[in-house]
């Protein structure tokens, strides 16, 4: 072991001291540093504030409670800005193979302003769905003092006395084409959908990722259920500022926290709360920045293990503002950690584990019914699926939580891409018993393994939500619900079998034995594998083609290091 003594400043440290170090701290004396900076700790607050998107519209003015946290906490703060790419809007277009991209462009950037910086810890604030994952890989690969805060969550837009977000305009799309509501309607329900600042509404990517990081123990409790435009939000801002000179001093580090264990934990929480299958590529990808061992097997195996409880939108009823009404995620986590579900041993931001951090949890409103009994779940086990079968050797992930049935057998209707599903939908050529199959959207061939919200809303607002299915090697949104099977691996570009499949076939679809089949007899299966040519990557120039030729499969988190 070093004799050399602790310091809080490990990293800021060979940066700005000693003679040598004149220039530097010259330039830094530019933009405000002064004699007693120097000696403090540097804290980046690393903002992902923009305003392209109302999940991030707000997350500069946060990023200034962050400042002045980490001011009053004896360090000193240095701002920073990182890109987001707005899902709900780029959805349906061809702008939306850069939003899985845009994880690692976020991961990239934070990584090489803090090292290339020589800052000693972060606060990382992110809203939409990629800043959040971009952010967290980004920690764990640098491994220094660090807290990950949520922007925070939207109110609900009214239309006619009921709650609407988001996903309510992108169903009303499929209703107007069905001629269930006019243009008027429809002009009405998109002014009001979306009322202000935050992340989408419901139990979607965004709200699960913030359930996922604070279950990991990387946020401060409480921080997943707050609502963006709060007194409790800017709070948290300025508690994670002034936390992290405290993890400084007690060096407590990402990769001390985010442990198998803890990532379990993460699993079992966002399983009862009703999370994106979007979850398991991300934590996935944050688990192998952070040196972690994690596959789709465990989710599959913790899958067994956890019911779903919560009625939460984009399948149930509520939204994410009325679980913060009645406690947010912490009095699930007790419920678990009581059961011996969770592991309390687990340490945290807080510089507690996560069984000292429960200790006053109150349980949920008796009177609630946002949140079911243990004995009496929407889904007796996950909702998340992990399948297997001829169509997906190599894992699929689906989102059935038995509203919409828990088998399906159809026939096939394929399409190349997003957008000429969608225009299929909504002509009408989707009809009862179809299994929509869309392909040519995965992490390479894509490139960027695109959300389909767009056509699992249009199928819904034509009212076919139990009667077809569908499935792609691209991704569903937190938003979408149904009978949907995604992550499908390998994808058509990479020669997977979803490429063979032809208009007409049948397949099957079992979430209780955990199966996806093309129903052909196996000789022309192995026929049509045999004389098939993959596109291969979507695109071979720029940042779509470099992510297209380093992406591991969705199985993998789509991840764009792990094979260097």
């Amino acid at each position: 072991m070093s004799d050399q003594p602790k310091t809080n400043r490990p990293h800021s440290s060979a940066l700005v001291d000693g003679n040598d170090r004149a220039p530097a701290r010259s330039m830094l004396r530019a933009v405000g540093f002064t004699d007693e900076d120097f000696q403090k700790p540097q804290i980046g607050i690393a903002s992902t504030g923009s305003d392209l998107t109302p999940c991030n519209m707000h997350i500069d003015e946060l990023a200034e409670h962050a400042t002045k946290g980490a001011d009053a906490g004896g360090a000193k703060p240095v701002n920073f800005s990182t890109i987001t790419i707005s899902d709900g809007i780029s959805m349906g277009t061809k702008g939306m193979r850069y939003s899985l991209v845009s994880r690692e462009v976020i991961a990239d950037s934070i990584e090489t302003v803090v090292a290339g910086e020589s800052i000693d810890g972060v606060v990382a604030i992110g809203g939409c769905d990629k800043n959040m994952p971009g952010c967290m890989i980004a920690l764990a690969r640098l491994n220094r003092p660090s807290i990950f805060v949520y922007g925070g969550s939207i109110l609900p837009g009214l239309h006619k006395d009921k709650p609407i977000d988001i996903v309510s305009i992108f169903e009303a799309v499929g209703r107007h084409a069905k001629g269930e509501i006019d243009g008027e309607e429809l002009k009405e329900i998109e002014c009001k959908a979306i009322p202000g600042a935050g992340s989408c509404g419901g139990m979607y990517t965004a709200n699960s990722m913030a359930t996922a990081i604070e279950a990991l123990g990387m946020s401060l409790p409480g921080s997943s259920a707050q609502l963006a435009v709060s007194k409790d939000k800017r709070e948290d801002c300025f508690n994670a500022g002034q936390q992290v000179a405290k993890l400084l001093e007690i060096d407590l580090k990402p990769r001390d926290i985010m442990t198998k264990a803890s990532f379990e934990n993460a699993i079992k929480t966002c399983i009862a709360l009703g999370g994106s299958t979007n979850i398991i590529l991300h934590l996935l990808a944050i688990a192998h920045a952070a040196d972690v061992e994690l596959s789709i097997d465990d989710f599959e195996r913790l899958g067994e293990q956890i019911p779903l409880l919560a009625d939460v939108k984009p399948f149930g009823k509520y939204n994410m503002s009325h679980l913060i009404r009645i406690g947010g995620i912490q009095p699930m986590m007790k419920i678990l950690l009581d059961r011996g579900l969770l592991d309390g041993t687990c340490m945290t931001v807080t510089g507690k584990t996560i069984a000292e951090n429960l200790e006053g949890v109150q349980p949920y409103p008796k009177d609630q019914d946002i949140i079911r009994d243990w004995d009496n779940p929407i889904k007796a086990t996950s909702h998340l699926r992990v399948l297997r079968g001829n169509l997906a050797p190599t894992g699929a992930v689906g989102k059935i939580t038995g509203k919409e049935g828990l088998y399906f057998k159809g026939t096939a209707k394929v399409y190349e891409n997003e957008e000429d599903s969608l225009q299929g939908i909504l002509r009408g050529d989707v009809v009862a018993g179809d299994v929509v199959v869309i392909r040519n959207e995965g992490p390479v061939g894509g490139p960027g393994m695109r959300e389909m919200l767009s056509p699992t809303s249009a199928v819904a607002g034509r009212g076919l939500i139990k009667e077809v299915a569908l499935i792609t090697d691209g991704r569903f949104s937190g938003g979408s619900h149904g009978f949907d099977v995604g992550h499908i691996t390998p994808e058509a570009a990479c020669g997977g079998p979803i490429g063979i499949v032809k208009t007409g076939d049948e397949i099957e679809i079992d979430a209780i034995k955990n199966t996806i089949s093309l129903n052909i007899p196996q000789d022309e299966f192995d026929a049509r594998m045999a004389s098939y040519v993959p596109k291969g990557p979507g695109e071979k120039r720029g940042v779509l083609g470099k992510f297209a030729a380093l992406a591991a499969s969705a199985s993998e988190g789509a991840v764009t290091d792990k094979n260097l």
